[in-house]
């Protein structure tokens, strides 16, 4: 083991005690890492026995409460504000990170003209893998999905938060996570936090870049529950509302072009999917092969429902806000039908 420190605040959020021994698994595997961090923090969301908890039977780490809204981005906020290291690493508490992850997480940030990394999230299945669930819909779970990697070096997408690691200075300088997107305790889970701030300092600084970092590995728990078909119905759902939210943050902020990674993925990753799907069907008699071509049809269906969903809604809300501001239009619009 190296003993050099690397100038790194990992964060790490936790809200149930249902997750203590997964809490302690990754905890232990950020401690073992082959150049350890400046300090693990861990931030405890709404739950003031498991910080007791945390502070009594966990040394070697910062355990502190979400003192902003309840969610994802308001605990990881609340971790940015007392981080002292340079570059701020985050990981989720379900998750158990190879030992090299944080050198080769933080290793492109020692180019100046890189703003943040993210790794790859393998499944870590608590049973096996269901026959059907298809490996392009892997960001169901909260892992890599097939095709990721082939977007190239620098991420042109989202930025997964859960294993990422960001300069201090984006924080500073565009500001935190959104509290209104990231996931609550509750399902299904809302998310594109990461996606969202990205954009915003993509905007601010648009020479410099995010990267994608292959060699830096986490596996991600998929407890049983996250494995049935109606999670995955309410999660492809889910998500494309969350998009919805994304794409009008972003044209609100003058961002272009920021869906270009979802393009690639709906128009070219799908639609290999689904020819492979059939393949093995067709040559090697997979009968699997076909569930899991029509898990992506009716993913792709549900997440662009989401989105229409989403949209709609937001229209309908602009609609009525000029009407509340306009009686004389709503009332013109009452007569003529």
């Amino acid at each position: 083991m190296v003993d050099e420190k690397l100038d790194v605040s990992v964060i790490i959020c936790t809200y149930t005690k249902k997750r203590w021994s997964n809490l302690l698994a990754a905890v232990e595997s950020v401690q073992q890492q082959s150049t350890p961090p400046l300090e693990i923090i861990i931030v405890v969301d709404n739950n003031a026995h498991l910080l007791e908890r945390v502070r009594a039977q966990i040394p070697g780490v910062i355990a502190i409460e979400n003192s902003q809204q309840r969610g994802s981005s308001g605990s990881r906020n609340s971790g940015i504000a007392i981080a002292q290291g340079s570059l701020i690493a985050f990981l989720d508490d379900d998750a158990i990170a190879f030992p090299d992850w944080l050198a080769q997480i933080s290793q492109g940030c020692a180019n100046p003209q890189v703003l943040g990394a993210s790794g790859m999230v393998e499944p870590l299945w608590a049973t096996n893998k269901p026959a059907w669930f298809p490996e392009e819909f892997y960001w169901v779970l909260g892992c890599s999905y097939r095709g990721l990697s082939g977007h190239g070096r620098e991420a042109k997408g989202a930025t997964y938060e859960g294993c990422a690691c960001f300069r201090r200075e984006v924080f500073e300088v565009v500001g935190g996570f959104r509290n209104d997107m990231g996931r609550v305790d509750v399902l299904p889970p809302a998310g594109g936090e990461g996606a969202e701030l990205c954009i915003r300092a993509r905007l601010h600084w648009p020479e410099k870049v995010f990267l994608f970092e292959q060699g830096a590995r986490i596996r991600h728990l998929v407890p049983s529950p996250r494995t049935t078909w109606r999670y995955f119905c309410a999660r492809c759902f889910a998500e494309g509302r969350s998009k919805a939210l994304l794409a009008r943050y972003a044209r609100n902020a003058g961002a272009r072009d920021n869906l270009s990674t979802e393009r690639a993925y709906v128009y070219q990753t799908l639609p290999r999917g689904v020819m492979c799907g059939i393949g093995e069907v067709l040559y090697r008699f997979d009968w699997t092969g076909l569930l899991r071509a029509g898990a992506i049809v009716a993913g792709l269906s549900l997440t662009t429902a989401g989105f229409l969903s989403a949209s709609m809604t937001h229209l309908f809300r602009i609609e009525r806000d000029i009407a509340g501001a306009n009686p004389a239009a709503s009332t013109l619009r009452q007569k003529r039908v």
